[in-house]
Parts: structure tokens; C-alpha cells; sequence
């Protein structure tokens, strides 16, 4: 039934520390296993209380990696961290939260996810269901909230009131910014409702005209990797994907390949980022094939990045990448990266600073 079946938010509490953060800059480091068991995930500042949390359920003979990839990434869930995983975040044009997961493990490959899912708060323990009740890989929308609650999940208003009058302000000054492009009318300066306009895709100009204007609002995400001291490994994301998005958008945070992707003969990768360009990279299936071929993880995450700049030079990413013996690295583009980790008999979470490689492509 998964972790969390057996803990109710008190026991959640229990594991949810304000830990003191060491600071370590990456810039061209690489980083050496601290020893298993390891939690390692995207993101400092308040996103430590999960890598804590993980870690200290790793200490726990009956824990297995799965277990403490989601309670790590439920830890978000519930405590909103940042504001971008979990519920009362990222709410769409529409006003409403929409939740997005995945969780993987490394030794049989098979992974469960959740995507759009409605009312339901435990995005990560969805996915998890879908992983040990079903043989499919993904559920969504409505119909993964009443998978959800056959499960045993409780259905309940994702809105808070901080969202929703987040979304009474967007709304009031135009719904701007936007993701709406070729619609009338103007999506720069109107609610809609939108009419497509005719393209044609054998026009000189048609490619720039599938370009963005821009992305409106950051899409961070806890992208979380685990390994046991028995040396298995396991993945998971969880989000609340991108602020002001069309209903029924789906990010890159379930799918496997590209929010996470774990394969324990090799290591594993967490990301997050700007999600509709990152899914069509497949990052962490890439960095993961990266180390299949001998790269360190510092490296195997420079690489799947460049991958990316190349096409989108502007485009925000960030990937942390961890072997099968703990050792780790990361890379990023478009802001300043963190990730953060914890292992072996370490007694604070470390959080490294990984510079962006918008700069530096030329290599690849």
C-alpha cells in the first residue's frame, strides 16, 4: 500500500525538521558519494525538510527506497514548500490547483503516475497506487481521482485562499501573462474566450510561430531520488505544474524519462524546469544513458542540459544526477540551480549551488 498509508500527519510531522543547511558550490566540482543511504532531490531552502525527511526514514531497516522517495516528495505535498508542489499552488485559468506525479522504481523499471489529477492531495501516493494496484504506467484527470479515492484517498478543495486570490488578481489585470499563441483575440491583452487563427504549416515564417511569448511563472518541482543502503534505487516527482496554465495542461513531472527516471544498475535523475520543452527531451532518460556510457553524473547532467540549450537557449532547467554509488552532480540553464542531499552518517542536508550553462553550449 506504500509509506504513507500508514502515516497520518502526525507521524508526517514527526519527520519534518528545520534542519541547518551546509552550502557547497558546484561550479565545475564533482561531488563523491557521502556513503547509502542517500537522499538526494531538486532544490534547497525549503525544500530540505523532504530530503530530511527521506533520509531519515532511510535509517529504518523496514524502509525501502519507494517508501521514502514518497514521503519525501508527500513532505512537499503537505507542506507546500516553496508553493509549487502540493495544493494552493500553480492554480490554471480557471482558478483550480491540478496536481502532477510519478514515482519509479529501479529494479523492475515499472513506474506509476498521475497526471491533471483533481481533489486530491496525496499526488504522490496516487501515483504510487498506480504503480503496486494496476499494470498501466499513468491515470489522469478525473478519472485518476476516482481511481484515487477506490483507493482509499480523500477527495477536497485544492484552493487556498492565497490562490485563489492569486487568480482573482491575474484575472483582473487581463489574465496576464499567458499562454495562450495564435488566437484571436489578442492573448496580450485579453481573457478570451479564444478562436484559433489559421496557420500554415508550409509557410517560411510557420516554425516562428510556434514559438511561446515567454514563459509567465517559474514551474519548480521536488524531483527526488533515493537509494537504500542494500544499494536499490528509487525516483519520484511531484508538482503542481505551471502557474496560470490551460486546464489540462501536463508537464513534464509525470513523465517518465523526463521529471525523473531511475534504473539501479546505473543511478538515477530529478528535474525541473520549464516542462512543455523539457518532455520533449526526455533529460533524465538522457543523463541516465549518459552514465550507461561512463560519464560522471556532473557531466551526464551537462550534457542532457546542452541538449536542450541548443534549441532553447532561454529555456529554464535544472537536473540533479546520482550513480549507483551515491556519487552526484548537476546542471542547469536559465536561472541558478540547487539541489540538496543527504547520506551516510551525514548530519545536515548540503545544498549545492550549480551555475547556469546557457553560456557555455559550444562544447557539446
Amino acid at each position: 500500500m506504500g509509506l504513507l498509508r500508514g502515516f497520518g500527519l502526525g507521524s508526517l510531522a514527526t519527520l519534518t525538521f528545520t534542519a541547518s543547511t551546509a552550502l557547497a558550490h558546484a561550479n565545475s566540482t564533482s561531488h563523491n558519494s557521502p556513503g547509502l543511504p542517500l537522499a538526494i532531490n531538486t532544490w534547497g531552502g525549503p525544500f530540505i525538510v523532504a530530503t530530511d525527511a527521506a533520509y531519515v526514514a532511510l535509517l529504518e531497516a523496514q524502509t525501502s527506497a519507494l517508501d521514502a522517495v514518497e514521503l519525501g516528495c508527500s513532505t512537499c505535498e503537505a507542506n507546500q514548500c516553496d508553493g509549487s508542489v502540493g495544493y494552493g499552488g500553480s492554480p490554471d485559468e480557471n482558478c483550480e490547483t491540478t496536481l502532477d506525479a510519478m514515482i519509479m522504481d529501479g529494479t523492475t523499471m515499472k513506474s506509476g503516475s498521475v497526471a491533471a489529477l483533481r481533489r486530491i492531495k496525496n499526488a504522490i501516493g496516487v501515483a504510487r497506487a498506480v504503480l503496486e494496484h494496476t499494470t498501466h504506467t499513468m491515470l489522469a484527470g478525473d478519472f485518476a481521482t476516482d481511481f484515487a479515492i477506490s483507493n482509499g484517498f480523500v477527495a477536497q478543495n485544492l484552493t487556498t485562499l492565497n490562490s485563489a486570490a492569486s487568480c482573482a488578481e491575474w484575472k483582473a489585470g487581463g489574465c496576464q501573462p499567458n499562454y495562450r499563441i495564435n488566437v484571436t483575440p489578442d492573448p496580450a491583452s485579453s481573457c478570451g474566450p479564444y478562436s484559433p487563427l489559421p496557420l500554415n504549416s508550409s509557410s517560411r515564417d510557420y516554425t516562428s510561430q510556434l514559438h511561446s511569448r515567454g514563459s509567465p511563472e517559474g514551474h519548480d518541482t521536488i524531483s527526488m531520488v533515493a537509494l537504500h543502503r542494500s544499494g536499490v534505487m528509487a525516483a519520484g516527482t511531484s508538482t503542481n505544474g505551471a502557474g496560470r496554465k490551460i486546464p489540462g495542461r501536463v508537464g513534464d513531472g509525470p513523465i517518465t524519462g523526463s521529471g525523473s527516471y531511475v534504473d539501479g544498475d546505473v543511478g538515477g535523475c530529478g528535474a525541473t524546469g520549464d516542462g512543455d520543452i523539457m518532455m520533449r527531451f526526455l533529460p533524465c532518460y538522457q543523463a541516465i544513458e549518459n552514465l550507461r556510457l561512463g560519464m560522471h553524473p556532473k557531466a551526464a547532467a551537462e550534457n542532457a542540459v546542452k541538449r536542450m540549450v541548443r534549441k532553447y537557449p532561454a529555456v529554464q532547467s535544472g537536473i540533479v544526477v546520482v550513480d549507483k554509488e551515491g556519487n552526484h552532480g548537476g546542471a542547469g540553464s536559465g536561472w541558478t540551480f540547487t539541489y540538496a542531499y543527504r547520506g551516510g552518517s551525514m548530519n545536515e542536508t548540503v545544498v549545492v549551488t550549480v551555475p547556469p550553462l546557457n553560456d557555455r553550449v559550444s562544447d557539446l
